[in-house]
């Protein structure tokens, strides 16, 4: 990624003086009130110049003189930082909170009884996305069918999904529950099973400075994280603010849980491993305050598209005076995305459970069974175990194993022995004429 330039000092008596000058100017304002929304950095700004104001560290400075006139200020210890709320933050938030929280009757956004079958692609998803971001190589499908099939993972990659997929059920179980240090560190050890170098670094803090993050295209150091003796003490800030408001200040949920994210990334508490934490706090926060849709929101799909964007709004929160609405409008952003693309996933299943129905008029068989045999009907090379359609279904091992032998029994499928302890289920030669025997006639 392409070195980020450093803003010109915009604190001076002749930057000022002209910054008062122009200030009653009405275009000047519209353009400051525009960028602001925007709310572009330096490297951006510097080609806005206009008739009015030719000098881009003029502009700059106006920026940043309203920026910090506005802003709200938070601490974590020695460490300052400050965030805007602009117009599309706003609006964003209220948007959430009319469609991502449960209190505004957006239950039914999902069929009832799709929620769980739903649940588990999404959190699927999310393991396997946030994990890519890290540098996980597989494709969806591969890393799916392991988590279907309950197979061992092979290497690095799929132990790291599979760590994620295990640490977001966790974070589900225990959502009601306060942030402590035993409980991020259980997070962390989670999250980093058998993929560090070092085993001794699972759940526990980093013992030394060695930790500097990279960029991977010129190799430059763009973050050093705090003395790692600070670290204990900067936590307990961390677990404070995520518990409760912090000397009694509302902040918007959203935004908290956009501020312990980067936070996070900022302190890197673990010699490996923060960013996969530090999403995974993200979203144990919002489900705690009650955003029960982002269970079925995987974020992390968006910032595996859009890992430069992710990687800038890191960046320009450092350079630019540790100002964090760069991270939270970049988080709002893939939430809104994330949204966006639920929606368009539900209607998609919709009309997919919609071309099951067929499949259900079958005479002797139950919902389960349709969508077995569609599955099997549109991918003929299909072949189930029982703990597979458990997980599918989100249904017991007796149900799935009673759907399949039924299916068996009544010509559809036949039964191959695996191994000593597994069997597996496919289509029978014939299961195309049963079909249409069976299937009614349009």
């Amino acid at each position: 990624m392409k070195q980020i330039e450093h803003a010109p000092n915009w604190i001076s008596e002749k930057l000022y003086n002209e910054v008062n000058r122009l200030r009653l100017n009405d275009d000047f304002q519209v353009l400051v009130n525009e960028l602001n929304e925007k709310y572009l950095y330096w490297d951006k700004v510097k080609y806005h110049t206009s008739a009015y104001v030719t000098d881009p560290k003029v502009l700059w400075a106006a920026l940043k003189l309203s920026r910090t006139i506005n802003a709200k200020k938070i601490q974590f210890r020695e460490f300052k930082f400050i965030f805007n709320l602009t117009d599309s933050i706003q609006k964003g938030l209220h948007e959430f909170d009319l469609y991502i929280s449960g209190h505004l009757g957006t239950q039914n956004l999902i069929p009832e009884g799709d929620k769980k079958r739903y649940l588990v692609s999404s959190i699927m998803e999310e393991a396997i996305a946030s994990s890519q971001i890290e540098g996980a190589v597989t494709t969806r499908k591969q890393a799916k069918e392991m988590l279907r099939k309950n197979i061992k993972p092979k290497n690095k990659s799929e132990q790291m999904i599979l760590n994620n997929y295990i640490t977001i059920r966790h974070i589900v179980a225990i959502k009601d529950e306060p942030i402590t240090t035993e409980k991020l560190l259980e997070i962390h050890q989670l999250i980093s099973n058998q993929t560090l170098a070092d085993r001794k670094d699972e759940g526990a803090f980093r013992s030394d400075n060695d930790v500097k993050v990279i960029d991977v295209a010129n190799g430059k150091i763009v973050h050093s994280p705090p003395d790692y003796q600070d670290i204990p003490k900067l936590m307990e800030e961390v677990f404070l603010f995520f518990n409760k408001d912090k000397n009694g200040h509302f902040i918007h949920p959203i935004v908290k849980g956009c501020i312990v994210h980067f936070m996070i990334g900022f302190i890197h508490p673990f010699a490996d491993g923060n960013g996969r934490t530090a999403r995974a706090l993200f979203y144990w926060y919002l489900l705690k305050n009650g955003y029960w849709l982002t269970e079925y929101l995987s974020i992390s799909r968006l910032i595996v598209k859009s890992k430069a964007q992710y990687a800038r709004a890191y960046q320009y929160t450092e350079l630019d005076e540790n100002d964090l609405t760069y991270f939270i409008i970049y988080k709002i952003k893939t939430m809104q995305l994330a949204f966006d693309g639920l929606i368009e996933y539900i209607q998609l299943k919709t009309n997919e459970k919609r071309k099951t129905l067929n499949f259900q008029k079958i005479k002797g068989i139950n919902s389960r069974q349709a969508q077995i045999l569609k599955w099997l009907f549109e991918e003929p090379e299909l072949m189930f175990s029982v703990k597979e359609l458990e997980t599918r279904l989100s249904v017991s091992n007796q149900t799935a194993r009673t759907d399949l032998t039924e299916l068996v029994n009544l010509g559809y499928l036949e039964q191959i022995d695996l191994n000593n302890k597994t069997k597996g289920f496919c289509r029978t030669d014939n299961f195309e004429i049963v079909l249409s025997k069976e299937l009614p006639k349009t």
